[in-house]
């Protein structure tokens, strides 16, 4: 494979954090790295063999930069998908596939993909605008969320009573039953295009309440057995049905009596697979880059315990970016510090992310709370 000689020529839609630790990955496989983002001080600016500032929502601005690419993959969903569906019918690979990408690109369609493929998911109700809410028949509390567009919590809204109806979104959107859930929980599935599959083993989350993302992730799970193996099912149920190339995450909920409901899907590398860069024998940034060269995929096995906390701008701040408390936590042991190269904080901005890993599990846990406290990222 020409992947190994430095000429196979990929493209990246997106140039934040997880493009730049796709990057880190690829200098291993010797691949020649584009990349396409508005942000001319984007993440990977510095990392990649060509940068190119341009919209990824321009039809005209994605098919050109596809045209010089020879396999096309993404980091973000938000892209022009009828540049990508073109370039693919001209020969460049594209991974994920257009379809899949302009399915998930619309939470109304991912519904609709659960409920014909038998997925448990929250009951949903579909609306073109807050006019329709007046005849729900989600009962309250429910949580409504845009179609499109939606990233990182915004998006999102609980609607808890009529007197809500004025702040709700005016655009097309879904209301879907509000789920009392236990706990939240994830799983990222790689399949390349043989269909061979892996699923890495489910983690748990906790979200910041505020920003609505996530903020603290635990690996492995101490779920049953069972109900991990159910994840892990329903995931690769998931990426089989639709015959995805690369990674999935798929997010869900165990309710408080043991059933999982799927929340939403990303085609791409996730949050929720950060942990796997120290915590797994193959991190997900390069299981993803051997599905799309459709290699064998890799061992998805713990390492060790891992714990991931997010490295979010603090609320109040807003400038160049100031971090502290980095000197005090480095002096730790099992702790792996990822800065995303992003020059300006803002209120809850993913500015990086942190690794403990620890053979105890309530060891890691413990002091992933500690360097929660320690670390501040201020302007």
């Amino acid at each position: 494979m020409k992947a190994f000689y430095g000429d196979l020529r990929v493209g990246i839609l997106g140039g934040g954090q997880l493009g730049r630790m796709l990057i880190q990955e690829a200098i291993n496989y010797n691949v020649n790295i584009r990349v396409l983002d508005p942000d001319p001080d984007a993440s990977c600016k510095h990392l990649c063999n060509k940068f190119v500032v341009g919209s990824l929502t321009d039809y005209e601005t994605v098919y050109e930069f596809g045209k010089n690419t020879d396999l096309l993959t993404i980091e973000i969903e938000k892209v022009n998908v009828d540049a990508l569906q073109k370039l693919e019918e001209e020969g460049v690979l594209v991974y994920p596939e257009p379809r899949v990408i302009r399915l998930i690109q619309d939470k109304g369609l991912q519904k609709e993909f659960f409920k014909q493929h038998d997925i448990p998911s929250a009951p949903f109700q579909l609306i073109t605008s807050k006019e329709f809410l007046k005849t729900a028949v989600i009962p309250f509390p429910y949580i409504q969320k845009l179609r499109r567009d939606g990233y990182d919590g915004k998006g999102v809204k609980k609607i808890n009573n009529e007197g809500d109806f004025k702040h709700a979104f005016d655009e097309p959107s879904i209301i879907e039953e509000w789920i009392d859930f236990d706990r939240e929980i994830a799983v990222i599935v790689a399949r390349n295009n043989d269909g061979e599959t892996k699923a890495y083993p489910c983690v748990e989350m906790e979200f910041n309440s505020e920003a609505n993302l996530v903020e603290f992730l635990i690996s492995p799970s101490t779920l049953t057995l069972e109900i991990q193996q159910r994840a892990e099912f329903l995931a690769l149920e998931i990426a089989n049905a639709l015959k995805i190339t690369g990674l999935l995450a798929v997010e869900m909920f165990l309710t408080k009596d043991g059933e999982i409901l799927v929340n939403e899907l990303a085609p791409r590398p996730h949050n929720s697979g950060h942990h796997t860069i120290e915590g797994n024998f193959v991190s997900q940034f390069e299981q993803h880059l051997r599905a799309i060269f459709n290699l064998p995929l890799g061992d998805i096995r713990l390492i060790s315990n891992a714990v991931m906390i997010n490295l979010l701008g603090e609320p109040g701040f807003e400038g160049p970016a100031v971090y502290e408390g980095l000197n005090d936590i480095l002096k730790m042991d099992g702790v792996y510090v990822h800065l995303y190269g992003k020059k300006f904080t803002k209120p809850f901005r993913k500015m990086g992310h942190i690794t403990i890993i620890d053979e105890i599990r309530e060891k890691a846990i413990e002091k992933a709370r500690m360097i929660q406290e320690i670390v501040k990222v201020k302007a």
